[in-house]
């Protein structure tokens, strides 16, 4: 019954997506989206493919000229038992030289930091929606929770009237 239980408890991504950063929304303010392909293993392209990737620890980094994703989990693919990748690895991504010159002069002018927020198929293609994001404080996320219960209160309010 438990194993059950836990799978029904597992929130899916949206129908295209494979995985998603709900916690991207909830720790940072996401002021920029971009698409980019990525560089995969044939491996890796059939675990996305079942839907088992995991964004939640995973950050972009730009060295030299590059951009990579570290810390997606895109686990092992079971049939390919001896010739399988390595779950964690750095996986380089996919974007215009001038976009990729964009993202280092605001991400260093600004203090901002790119974060993968879902990966999706896109035709044969993978592609990460990436987002240039500033960290929230703890007293924006507890100002954003207290607008959130007051406006519900509001709307409960306004239905309870209109009865």
């Amino acid at each position: 019954m438990g194993a059950t239980m836990a799978k029904r408890d597992a929130r899916k991504p949206a129908s295209g997506d494979v995985a998603t950063n709900r916690r991207a929304r909830q720790k940072f303010e996401l002021l920029d989206r971009f698409e980019c392909g990525i560089e995969l293993l044939g491996t890796e392209v059939k675990a996305l493919r079942e839907g088992k990737a995991q964004l939640g620890d995973a950050y972009a980094v730009i060295e030299r000229g590059e951009v990579w994703l570290r810390n997606a989990h895109i686990p092992p693919y079971a049939p390919a038992s001896t010739a399988n990748h390595d779950p964690e690895r750095p996986r380089k991504l996919l974007l215009h030289r001038h976009e990729i010159e964009r993202l280092v002069g605001r991400s260093q002018r600004r203090g901002l930091t790119l974060i993968p927020t879902r990966i999706y198929f896109k035709g044969p293609w993978a592609k990460v929606e990436l987002a240039l994001a500033r960290g929230k404080e703890h007293r924006d996320r507890r100002r954003q929770i207290r607008d959130r219960d007051v406006q519900r209160e509001v709307e409960r309010e306004h239905r309870r009237r209109l009865r």
